[in-house]
C-alpha cells in the first residue's frame, strides 16, 4: 500500500509541474511582462549610467515593472537627479513592497542624503525579507556603517 501511494504521489508530479505557473527570476527570459535588463544591469555595475539611464527611459515606456522602476531610479540618481530617482524608488515599492533592489538603493539614496534613520529602516525591511542574508542588505549595511558622522 506504502509503495502505491508513493507510486501515485511520483506519477502526478509532472501533471503537477506543467499546470504550476513559471517562476521567473529578475534575470530570467524577457516575455510581454518582463523586459530583459541584463544590459542594463551591466551598465549599472560598470557605472555607465547614462547609457543604462537611455535604455531605461525606452523600456519604461513599455514597461512599468518594479525592476524598471528600481533601475531607472538609481540611474537618474547616479546620473544627477536624486529627487527624480527617488520617486521611481516609490513608484517600484508601491507596486512591490519587497522589491530587493529599490530597498537597497533607496536605501543607499537616504545615506547620500543624511537620513540614517530611513536607511535602517530600509535594511531592517531587506533582513526581514532576507533571513538568510542577501547581497542588498549586505550592500546597505556598508553603506550604512560608512557613511559620514554628524558632528
Amino acid at each position: 500500500m506504502r509503495n502505491l501511494v508513493l507510486y501515485l504521489a511520483l506519477a502526478c508530479l509532472p501533471a503537477a509541474a506543467a499546470i504550476a505557473p513559471p517562476v521567473r527570476a529578475a534575470d530570467s527570459a524577457p516575455t510581454a511582462d518582463v523586459p530583459e535588463l541584463r544590459s542594463v544591469r551591466a551598465e549599472i555595475k560598470a557605472k555607465q549610467y547614462a547609457a543604462a539611464l537611455a535604455e531605461l527611459k525606452v523600456l519604461a515606456v513599455k514597461y512599468q515593472t518594479p525592476d524598471v522602476y528600481s533601475l531607472l531610479g538609481h540611474a537618474l540618481w547616479k546620473t544627477g537627479d536624486p529627487t527624480q530617482g527617488m520617486a521611481y524608488y516609490y513608484k517600484a515599492l508601491a507596486m512591490n513592497p519587497g522589491h530587493k533592489g529599490a530597498l537597497e538603493y533607496q536605501g543607499e539614496l537616504f545615506v547620500e542624503l543624511g537620513q540614517i534613520d530611513k536607511a535602517k529602516e530600509n535594511l531592517a525591511r531587506l533582513n526581514h525579507l532576507c533571513w538568510l542574508g542577501c547581497e542588498e542588505a549586505s550592500d546597505l549595511k556598508e553603506a550604512i556603517e560608512h557613511a559620514p558622522r554628524k558632528s
